[in-house]
């Protein structure tokens, strides 16, 4: 069964909705794009970091594992994405969801 971390990450997949959240002791403001495990059968998501706050430069993309997210809240707001990337993505090995294949092919 789905940690409700992750109940609301994937539901902010599907509504194109902002989640903000706390990760490593941080205040993040991000958009969801895949979400599903990793190798080792960790919930984990690759969401666009656009504002909050960051150890290193913002926007940027973050692999987050979702048991380490506390305080998660999708709400409205503009859409971000990361401008196109030249490697495959190794966040997420086994994906249930990629708002690119599973939601935006769909309209």
């Amino acid at each position: 069964m789905a940690s409700r971390t992750y109940t609301t990450f994937r539901k902010a997949i599907l509504a194109e909705q902002q989640v903000v959240c706390v990760y490593a002791g941080r205040r993040r403001e991000l958009c969801p794009h895949i979400i599903g495990h990793n190798k080792s059968g960790e919930e984990v998501a690759l969401a666009w970091q656009f504002a909050g706050e960051s150890s290193g430069k913002l926007p940027q993309w973050r692999c987050l594992r979702l048991a380490n997210v506390t305080d998660a809240k999708a709400r409205d707001g503009s859409w971000h994405e990361g401008s196109s990337h030249r490697t495959e993505q190794t966040c997420v090995n086994a994906i249930d969801l990629d708002i690119n294949v599973h939601v935006r092919k769909r309209r």
